[in-house]
């Protein structure tokens, strides 16, 4: 790219920059880079440059941009049908729901149009749950951990125990716990008579992506089991193979009895899902809950090629293989301001014991995209098809970002 197009391309940029602080309500603060198209696991703005993608859109994209088998199917679907509503039968929602049951603990599925929408599910099916079970309306309290993240919404913000996230926005829904992440005793000490459901990620990726133990999850299992409590696994963001798993849950051998699903189930297009047991289906009726965009054929058109790439023999192998290299490698830069490094999978979080903004910064320009997961811990979820090479080339430029602070 010439002088004259590096011009154009900066005003553009600008151009968009100056129009969204006029026009978009500002709920995100965004660096000054305009991203045009991406390909596999890079992303490029309107100069040309190239970003290598760690993010994936905060763990959406898990096969990448532009998939070329994700964009037939869309593209087909597309002119074929888009919408009729749920009031409708179409074929795609149940065609994406039979892989979904078979393929999990559940024996039915609620479909949405994000994270936030599926756990605020979770908590109605929940506690409508409770009251005509145990003919009792005391049994609606819900017992949340420290560092978790549910979503947005009033419901889901209300069991999402960030501070600057709620404060804002109170009073929110009454009734909600939050114990410490880890701690059974805690959790113990919390769920009674009137707790009705307990939500947790079996790894908590907003809240810093820590990881659930072992017997902290099976010991939840077997508190909900004595007190009559519905256990919900959020996996929004750890859910779809990002763990090296096809559900995150399933290194423990726990099952839930709800499991709430979103970011990257359909490649990058919105959706959510809750799934359910029988015992948790059979207590809503028509005119309970509902959506008008959810379940509509085309995201669940693009959602079948995602479930079904995932699916496929060695994906998963894959994913255990490069998380662990990944790890690895980070470890691998022995700095002293690096605290900790752990994940699952592809979902890994380096804590350092400053502010990771500069580093995040910095790698940007030099065509490395990564996240934070708090202000301390620098969060990398790339594509479930990334490579030893990309992740190489991820960690020279996190090291040459240290050498320079």
């Amino acid at each position: 790219m010439d002088t004259q197009d590096r011009v154009e391309s900066s005003v553009k940029t600008q151009e968009i920059i100056d129009a969204e602080a006029r026009l978009i309500v500002p709920t995100y603060t965004r660096p000054n880079r305009l991203f045009t198209h991406g390909k596999g696991i890079h992303l490029f703005d309107v100069a040309g440059n190239s970003y290598l993608d760690f993010t994936s859109g905060i763990a959406v994209t898990n096969l990448g941009h532009s998939d070329q088998q994700w964009i037939e199917a869309v593209h087909e679907q597309a002119g074929l049908l888009v919408h009729v509503s749920n009031l409708y039968h179409s074929a795609p929602h149940v065609e994406l729901a039979h892989r979904l049951v078979e393929n999990s603990f559940a024996d039915r599925v609620f479909f949405c149009n994000s994270g936030s929408e599926a756990n605020e599910a979770a908590i109605k099916f929940s506690r409508k749950l409770a009251r005509f079970s145990t003919e009792t309306e005391k049994k609606t309290n819900i017992v949340a951990f420290r560092g978790g993240f549910h979503g947005r919404t009033v419901g889901s913000l209300s069991i999402t125990a960030r501070r600057q996230y709620r404060e804002p926005f109170a009073p929110l829904m009454p009734g909600v716990k939050f114990v410490p992440f880890n701690d059974l005793d805690a959790a113990q000490s919390a769920i009674n008579s009137e707790t009705c459901a307990v939500i947790v990620e079996p790894v908590q990726g907003e809240g810093g992506v820590h990881v659930a133990q072992a017997d902290f999850m099976s010991g939840l299992r077997e508190i909900c089991n004595k007190n009559n409590v519905i256990l919900v696994f959020d996996e929004v963001q750890c859910g779809m193979g990002r763990t090296g798993y096809l559900w995150a849950h399933e290194k423990y051998g726990v099952k839930p009895d709800i499991m709430t699903l979103a970011k990257p189930l359909a490649g990058g297009l919105p959706i959510g899902v809750v799934l359910v047991t029988e015992q948790v289906a059979r207590i809503m009726q028509p005119g309970d809950h509902g959506s008008t965009f959810a379940g509509g054929p085309l995201i669940c058109r693009a959602a079948q090629v995602v479930f079904d790439r995932i699916c496929q023999h060695g994906f998963l192998e894959a994913v255990c293989t490069n998380g662990e290299y990944l790890q690895e490698s980070l470890r691998g830069l022995d700095d002293k301001r690096i605290v900790e490094v752990r994940g699952a999978g592809l979902l890994v979080g380096v804590e350092f014991n400053m502010e990771v903004q500069s580093i995040i910064s910095r790698a940007a320009e030099k065509g490395l995209i990564v996240l934070n997961a708090g202000d301390k811990v620098l969060r990398l979820c790339p594509p479930l098809t990334v490579t030893a090479q990309d992740i190489d080339i991820a960690t020279e430029v996190i090291s040459k970002c240290l050498s320079e602070s």
